[in-house]
């Protein structure tokens, strides 16, 4: 059953330009962040898209695979690609907002209409963030590895406790946990930045890379502690996510991309000139008699 939300909602007019007037953004706080994981909940418990997840956990468990497969230690990238998945989470999510926009209209919602997004109008442009994302991703993870590489060198670690007492009892590993940690914040930060409200924005008001990074980081600089705080939650929901080998992804990716939707609904005004998305034409049964006798020369009366 679709819930209704109290928000207003955003839909968009045909023939509108292009352009998008810069959003208003309001400023929020922590009890915000608190509603907006609790409809991200309801969300998922309304419209269970483990599936959906899944088709993003499995490559990165391939990656992990295909290390032990060739002989290499898996043990130092499971920490980088835990904390990675904040990096590309904002655009693996995108079937997500699109469930949690049909719940919000009261429309229909399965696991099944994620793929609507697909047919977006401004799906290049989240296609071209998300590359973005997924070299930073890819990126954070080499740099994560060149630093473990650079104090403990190319041998694997025996086991987990002869790993654990490299990272926890030596100086090397002190060292590791300071800069690896610190890189990693310039990560996600410049992700958070970039990205916190951009999908969403793109997919509900069909607007441009460049708008939406903008937004972003104007929602950022406007609410910088309530932000600060949101991206520890997610950092810390990842975590405990990817404790038991990446397994609680499945609940703790679509809790976060329910809950970044209702997030965008409360940090920016509704639009006020809602543009509507474009009717799709209506499916009807098609017969062979149907198709245009240029499809079948064979079929042409002669002259």
């Amino acid at each position: 059953m679709a819930t209704p939300y109290s928000d207003k909602i955003s839909q968009t007019a045909p023939g509108a330009s292009d352009s998008v007037a810069a959003p208003v953004i309001r400023k929020i706080g922590l009890s915000d962040l608190h509603d907006a994981l609790r409809l991200g909940w309801e969300d998922f418990k309304a419209v269970p898209s483990h599936a959906i997840i899944l088709c993003v956990i499995y490559p990165v468990l391939g990656l992990v695979l295909a290390r032990m497969t060739l002989g290499y230690s898996v043990l130092p990238l499971l920490f980088p690609l835990a904390a990675g998945f904040a990096l590309i989470g904002p655009f693996a999510a995108l079937g997500l907002y699109e469930l949690s926009r049909r719940r919000e209209r009261g429309e229909e919602a399965s696991a099944w209409h994620a793929l609507g997004v697909l047919r977006s109008p401004s799906f290049g442009a989240m296609l071209g963030l998300g590359t973005l994302l997924l070299i930073l991703f890819v990126v954070w993870v080499t740099t994560a590895n060149a630093i473990y590489v650079s104090k403990f060198g190319n041998a694997p670690a025996a086991s987990i406790p002869d790993f654990a007492s490299r990272i926890f009892t030596t100086t090397e590993g002190h060292q590791l946990i300071v800069q690896g940690c610190g890189v990693g914040l310039l990560f996600a930060i410049m992700a958070l930045c970039v990205s916190v409200v951009a999908f969403p924005l793109m997919l509900d008001r069909h607007a441009n890379v460049t708008d939406a990074v903008q937004t972003s980081l104007r929602v950022v600089m406007k609410n910088p502690v309530t932000m600060a705080a949101w991206g520890l939650i997610v950092a810390a929901l990842l975590v405990v996510g990817s404790l038991p080998l990446f397994v609680g992804l499945a609940v703790v990716l679509p809790l976060l991309g329910h809950a970044t939707w209702h997030l965008y609904r409360k940090v920016l005004e509704p639009d006020p000139n809602p543009r509507q998305d474009p009717p799709r034409p209506p499916k009807g049964r098609r017969y062979a008699a149907d198709f245009p006798v240029s499809l079948f020369p064979w079929g042409r009366d002669k002259p």
